[in-house]
């Protein structure tokens, strides 16, 4: 007799955690601590009342929450009815998020109560956004609150919604390794943001790939710092789920509270940017000893500074992994024992993946040449959602025919295989006929005592076409002057990179991951 072939997916594996480790501890966020069986129970509950509305493959339902459980509960429960997640940033404007809503095609929102109150237009500074998403089913409005908002009568609060699936039937859904998962909408560092459509087979990957790679077991105990919704964060929260580990969800950054968490919660595992280790590292109650625990540094979102990482490394043990990646799919590791050895890189593909370098014309580069970084392997998305031309204008095939994701990043591979990042191929300024790369200025700028934080930036100038500014945030207490950093960091630099002008700023536009999004400077000097 035929047999067919079993196949697990995540939401399989949420089942199986809670039938066979039910009292197990799985989330904790806030005051709230649940097992595995309690975890799962409330995931099957959303699942089988999108199930009894109709929803499933084929559908899109939109989240928009801060970290809490019910974030999870509503994720991986639209994801367990076989539908499409779609995960919103709390960083956008009500237009913004109405934008992607749309885009998304998503029938039905589930949110937080002030981001609804936010959409709705009863936010004063944000003017009167009603929620004009024609797609929206009124039965699928669910707001997510400490107490029932009169000002909320477009949504059916979180409990009420679940209440009414009480006598719901069982979860009955096929899953398919090429539905979507999720549509994850990139930062927008180089434009508006667009819909990455990620499948049930990539999301598994995404699971497997990183457990391996970061030695997760069932005995982790995972810290996540991040917004729960970015796709970063599922850098640790997808591989701790998919292990049955439990997973420890800060509501809101704090570097001693994150210390605390570490120390009280045995932690293991967990995932900073390097912002939030910057002010771990420089906060005055900062204790490395509350550190004992920790298996797993890791840091990815934007480069690591060269002089941080050293500090990072010092104080709290050679523990850190590197991750460079995009969230189109593809990621390296640089792993403690190379970081000896080879500090200046960001290691090697993760398990899974390939690389290559390419040139302007498309051909692959040996090692030692500079090119366009491109990445292929079982993580990759499936497309841009409903946008075939930049879907396909992001591919770039080797001699074998396989379609590799081009990063926009520039960088090169030494013998190894290991990867150095010189920069975005975007943020690259071109002055006076030289290529001139920020992240060769940034460090430079950022050794001097009085600099906090530096970002450099191409802006016009009449007779180089283009050169180098700098934007930095001074350390706290200090008498600093612009000018003279300035001047100090020129003396070191070479003539192409020179500084043209340096600013101070109190703080970055950034995404959800620290990331300091360059294109919005850009604009506002233009604009200026």
């Amino acid at each position: 007799m035929p047999i067919d072939a079993p196949q697990v997916f995540i939401p399989d594996l949420l089942r199986s955690h809670a039938r066979y480790c039910p009292q197990r501890e799985a989330l904790i966020c806030g005051d709230q601590r649940l097992t595995w069986a309690q975890f799962h129970r409330e995931i099957d509950r959303v699942a089988r009342r999108l199930q009894a509305l109709g929803i499933g493959r084929g559908s899109q339902v939109a989240v928009l929450m801060h970290n809490r459980v019910e974030l999870l509960m509503a994720v991986f429960g639209i994801v367990s009815s076989g539908a499409c997640v779609v995960p919103l940033s709390g960083l956008l404007t009500a237009e913004q998020t109405l934008h992607l809503i749309k885009d998304s095609d998503a029938i039905g929102l589930m949110v937080s109560e002030d981001y609804a109150l936010k959409l709705l237009g009863h936010e004063p500074t944000k003017g009167s956004h009603a929620l004009q998403c024609p797609l929206l089913k009124p039965e699928l409005l669910v707001v997510v609150g400490d107490g029932p908002s009169p000002d909320c009568d477009h949504f059916i609060s979180w409990d009420a919604w679940l209440a009414l699936g009480e006598g719901d039937p069982e979860l009955s859904v096929a899953y398919q390794f090429d539905d979507p998962f999720n549509i994850i909408y990139s930062s927008g560092t180089t434009g508006l943001p667009k819909g990455i459509v990620q499948t049930h087979a990539a999301r598994l990957h995404w699971a497997w790939s990183n457990s391996i790679e970061m030695s997760f077991s069932q005995s982790s105990r995972v810290l996540t710092t991040t917004a729960l919704y970015s796709n970063g964060t599922w850098l640790m929260m997808l591989p701790a789920l998919f292990c049955g580990a439990s997973l420890i969800a800060m509501q809101q950054f704090d570097p001693i509270a994150f210390q605390s968490f570490v120390q009280t919660e045995r932690i293991t595992h967990t995932f900073m940017v390097p912002t939030q280790y910057l002010m771990l590292l420089e906060h005055p109650a900062f204790d490395p000893k509350a550190f004992a625990s920790i298996q797993v540094l890791l840091c990815a979102g934007s480069p690591l500074r060269r002089d941080i990482k050293r500090r990072v490394i010092e104080k709290l043990g050679n523990r850190l992994i590197e991750l460079y990646g995009f969230s189109e799919g593809f990621a390296t590791m640089l792993k403690p024992d190379r970081q000896h050895d080879k500090f200046d890189t960001v290691g090697t593909p993760v398990i899974g993946f390939e690389m290559a370098i390419i040139s302007e014309d498309g051909k692959e580069l040996p090692s030692g040449e500079i090119g366009e970084i491109a990445g292929y392997g079982g993580g990759m998305m499936q497309s841009y959602y409903k946008q075939a031309e930049a879907s396909e204008a992001l591919l770039w095939h080797d001699s074998r025919g396989r379609s590799f994701i081009r990063s926009g990043d520039i960088g090169v591979v030494d013998d190894e295989g290991f990867l150095r990042i010189v920069d975005r191929k975007k943020d690259m300024i071109i002055s006076g006929g030289f290529n001139v790369f920020p992240s060769d200025i940034e460090p430079i700028v950022a050794a001097h005592p009085h600099v906090h934080e530096v970002t450099v930036i191409g802006v016009e100038h009449e007779r180089w076409g283009e050169a180098a500014l700098a934007l930095v945030i001074p350390k706290a207490r200090v008498a600093a002057d612009p000018e003279a950093i300035r001047l100090w960091a020129n003396d070191r630099l070479a003539k192409p990179q020179q500084l043209v002008r340096l600013e101070f700023r109190e703080d970055f536009p950034r995404n959800a991951l620290g990331k300091v999004l360059k294109r919005i400077l850009r604009d506002s000097i233009k604009q200026a």
